[in-house]
């Protein structure tokens, strides 16, 4: 996989200098000599090189995603699953009735043998050529089939990284697809078996129908014992992975298969089983006691503090009274001073008085009385600043010990001939308090 980003391009132009790379037949392409571009703008990718006179080469192959190749992972992650298990397979990528290169793939192992099918385009033969069809997950398959085979198996492939990671399902009538990874599986004489197969063999009263006509043999599914075995390998595999949902299923599914006769390694399993789940339980509930805690604590924090009353949008007409507005002319309806705001009725009919007048004609008042009190808080401010301002900004006590040069009162009368104390005289009184350094 070619990285789609400029820097993790050059790393990998770095690490592959010496390799050369191909349009590959198997992709269906058509097998021409490929280059690496790097955008800043765009993905990278690969290109071919151009033709002997210059022209874009052309290239029959149309699918571009990582899914067009998903039967070449199915060929690898196969064959590293049999050389896992000491086998080998024969692996052919059919094209039956001309379909497209990938739609199917041919696994043989021994007498026996897998079609893969990952798409629709070939139709999946049942009990034929000794050859189980495993359906990808847009293949369908009619209830009929299940009923009569009991199970059908299912592929599908999701991306890790730059790979494609193979998972196997197995479908049954009126049962959810269970999906295993290849580690899970085994081939046996009935064919691809998983734990899913297992139990629906178990539950039935009678063997499913042979897989492999072909082959004739005396012992149809494996023995007690070696099932029991692989259960418990399982187990200790999901034990050391962490996986708690694997680690359950199995744990339950060996203590109904195992019964007393286990061994003292597979007791061993068991309880270190058993130890991870209740771990996992214990420190679930510790999360659950330190969420409640916290929630609690912040019930408490939200309850002392005074949450803010929803506000309303005050309009135009509540802001300003009648009395006012009516006194200005209206822009919008051309009342005059006096008049009340008209809308005009349609294809020039009498017009119908508003209740309320304009917002236009109220908003100049509005916005002369935003202003003034704009006015008002920077005269404060700078009231504040140098000491000026109105009488209550000192103790009147204060005002008397000053006389006052306009009506001529002493320290200790009020001044006359006017509502509270003459401007000159609180003039006086700043200036020397600003003087003393005093500050209110």
């Amino acid at each position: 996989m070619l990285p789609l980003e400029a820097i993790e391009l050059d790393a990998f132009r770095r690490r592959h200098g010496d390799d050369t790379f191909w349009c590959g037949l198997l992709l269906g392409g058509c097998g021409g000599q490929l280059t690496t571009k790097l955008y800043t703008d765009r993905v990278c990718h690969f290109a071919h090189h151009p033709g002997p006179d210059g022209l874009p080469h052309v290239c029959g192959r149309r699918a571009r995603g990582v899914a067009s190749a998903d039967h070449l992972y199915v060929k690898s992650a196969a064959a590293a699953w049999f050389r896992g298990r000491g086998d080998q397979a024969d692996f052919d990528f059919a094209r039956p009735d001309g379909a497209a290169i990938g739609s199917v793939v041919d696994i043989r192992f021994k007498a026996r043998g897998l079609r893969v099918h990952l798409d629709r385009a070939v139709e999946p033969m049942w009990d034929e050529d000794g050859l189980e069809p495993v359906l990808g997950v847009s293949v369908p398959v009619d209830q009929e089939t299940l009923i009569r085979r009991w199970y059908v198996h299912r592929i599908r492939l999701n991306s890790e990284g730059t790979a494609r990671r193979v998972s196997i399902g197995t479908e049954a009538f009126a049962r959810p697809t269970e999906w295993f990874g290849l580690d899970e599986c085994e081939m046996t004489e009935r064919g691809l078996s998983t734990p899913m197969v297992e139990q629906i063999v178990r539950s039935r009263s009678t063997p499913p129908p042979s897989r492999w006509t072909a082959v004739e043999t005396k012992k149809r599914v494996p023995s007690t014992e070696a099932r029991r075995r692989l259960l418990f390998f399982h187990l200790d595999k999901a034990v050391t992975a962490r996986d708690t949902k694997q680690v359950r299923r199995l744990l339950n599914r060996a203590k109904v298969a195992a019964g007393s006769g286990r061994t003292e390694k597979e007791n061993n399993i068991a309880d270190a089983a058993a130890d991870y789940l209740a771990e996992r339980i214990q420190n679930r509930r510790n999360r659950a006691t330190a969420r409640k805690s916290n929630a609690e604590v912040t019930n408490e924090a939200e309850a002392t503090v005074e949450r803010p009353r929803p506000t309303r949008t005050v309009p135009l007409h509540e802001k300003v009274a009648r009395r006012f507005w009516i006194r200005r002319a209206c822009p919008v309806c051309n009342a005059r001073p006096g008049q009340v705001c008209v809308e005009q009725g349609e294809d020039g009919g009498k017009g119908v008085q508003r209740k309320h007048g304009h917002d236009e004609r109220i908003m100049s008042i509005v916005k002369e009385r935003e202003a003034a009190a704009k006015a008002k808080a920077a005269q404060r401010a700078e009231d504040q600043r140098t000491l000026r301002g109105t009488a209550s900004m000192v103790p009147g006590f204060r005002l008397l010990n000053v006389p006052c040069p306009v009506c001529h009162a002493r320290p200790d009368q009020e001044c006359a001939l006017t509502v509270g104390v003459h401007q000159l005289r609180k003039d006086i009184l700043f200036r020397r308090l600003r003087g003393s350094g005093h500050r209110r």
